[in-house]
């Protein structure tokens, strides 16, 4: 993570510096908003500005929005004057912290920024078969592409393929090719030379420099507009670029990872996505399997992510219950790794007692998960067909299947249809069924009613 940190308040920010970089950050100092532009202009960059308040934050905000650098910016100063800290925000300081510096405060905003959920957790063995090529071509100097769905961990595998090549100590940069108006995407990759466009106020080095040396990760690829794309074939095969408005090529010295949630052979097809391009990046595939086909990662992953928002919100570690660990193990995470994220967040805030129940296992709108995807007679016959089947050990498959009709229908108030579709057979297979238990003197629940009854002709 890399930290700007502007102002020299009475050596406190020293005291900062020191913090950050205990926590892995590197930091780079300006005196003034002036410095600190020249620094984001000149290749450094930075993931986050910690900012003395008493200088103009609105000033270097603007100057900011002026020349198109996205960076969030954090307020500090000596006092805990509540008028200082809200015109700070107001201004477009998205936090503000007091000096001296809280070693905590200082690790949990730097960890915030730096994303720390991006830790590689995983036990399936489809995962474990693409971790495995991971660290096989890491090393080399080859172009990977990663794909896989939106939420599968493509940033968090990127990362951990930088951190076992020979570039692992030199910088990382991530640019989200969908997220940058098309317009902009150009100077932000290459750079631009002062009074290439309007608005270009001075040069600015581009995330192809700043991550010479390094690696470049190119998230959401498939994105990027076709014409931008043979710009970037030309960068990529000639390890040169030109910047924006620039006279003479830039040579550089970067690695490209490259993701997408797209098939990108489709892309090429339409003609959306450079065939040539495809080949140069694609030179090593890693592809992540959606959580629903790496079902041993699922509660790995739950665990992990229960123990980290315990610490991050000083609430007690609380185990899985049971029936908690049967529930996440069989949701469909059409999210993935993030879906499931944040429902452990939630789960972790929501949760009394000596263990995260059911109760806690929500959907963002506080309906529990097992249920809320469903009409509640659905939902709830479903459960209970759930239930039934936990005990098959000794038991025939005519006993299980009896019993699993009978509850399954019971739980439907007698509907002879929402049961069929649940237990997918035919409402004349159902009734036939019924009709058989019923003569063996069981009691079948009538059409329509929650309670057992003796209605043999009641089909």
């Amino acid at each position: 993570m890399r930290l700007l940190i502007v102002g020299t308040l009475k050596g406190q920010l020293t005291a900062a510096t020191k913090i950050a970089m205990e926590n892995g950050a590197t930091v780079t100092h300006a005196d003034n908003n002036e410095q600190a532009m020249r620094v984001l202009r000149g290749g450094k960059g930075a993931d986050l500005l910690l900012v003395d308040v008493g200088l103009d934050i609105r000033d270097l905000v603007t100057r900011l929005e002026a020349e198109h650098i996205h960076v969030p910016i954090v307020a500090c100063g000596i006092t805990n004057d509540a008028r200082a800290a809200v015109a700070a925000i107001h201004a477009g300081a998205k936090e503000y912290i007091p000096l001296p510096p809280d070693p905590e405060l200082i690790a949990a905003i730097i960890a915030a920024v730096a994303n720390d959920s991006r830790d590689l957790v995983y036990r399936d063995e489809a995962m474990a078969r693409v971790i495995k090529l991971a660290q096989q071509i890491a090393g080399s100097e080859a172009s990977v592409m990663i794909t896989g769905e939106s939420g599968t961990g493509k940033e968090v595998l990127a990362r951990y393929v930088h951190s076992r090549s020979s570039r692992a100590k030199k910088p990382f940069i991530s640019i989200n090719c969908a997220a940058i108006p098309e317009h902009l995407l150009e100077s932000e990759l290459f750079g631009h030379e002062k009074g290439a466009f309007t608005g270009a106020v001075a040069r600015r080095i581009g995330k192809f420099e700043e991550a010479s040396g390094g690696t470049l990760l190119l998230d959401e690829i498939s994105e990027m507009d076709v014409r931008l794309q043979s710009k970037l074939l030309r960068a990529i095969q000639e390890r040169v670029i030109d910047r924006v408005g620039g006279t003479r090529p830039v040579p550089v010295d970067i690695r490209i990872i490259a993701t997408s949630n797209r098939n990108l052979a489709d892309a090429v097809r339409e003609g959306t996505f450079r065939e040539d391009l495809l080949f140069r990046l694609n030179v090593v595939n890693l592809k992540i399997p959606p959580l629903q086909e790496r079902p041993a990662d699922i509660l790995e992953l739950a665990q992990h992510f229960a123990k980290k928002y315990a610490q991050a919100n000083g609430v007690p570690l609380r185990a899985l219950s049971t029936e908690a660990r049967r529930i996440l193990t069989i949701n469909r995470w059409r999210g993935n790794v993030r879906e499931l994220e944040n429902t452990m967040h939630r789960a972790v805030l929501m949760a009394q007692g000596d263990e995260i129940g059911p109760e806690a296992i929500l959907t963002p709108d506080g309906d529990r998960l097992d249920i809320a995807k469903t009409a509640p007679v659905v939902a709830h016959a479903t459960l209970a067909a759930e239930q039934v089947t936990r005990a098959l050990v000794g038991r025939t498959v005519a006993d299980v299947e009896r019993d699993l009709i009978l509850e399954t229908l019971k739980h439907c108030l007698g509907n002879r249809t929402h049961a069929a579709n649940i237990l997918g057979i035919s409402i004349r297979t159902l009734r036939n069924k019924l009709n058989e238990y019923a003569d063996g003197g069981l009691p079948i629940p009538p059409p329509n009613a929650g309670e057992y009854a003796r209605m043999p002709n009641a089909m």
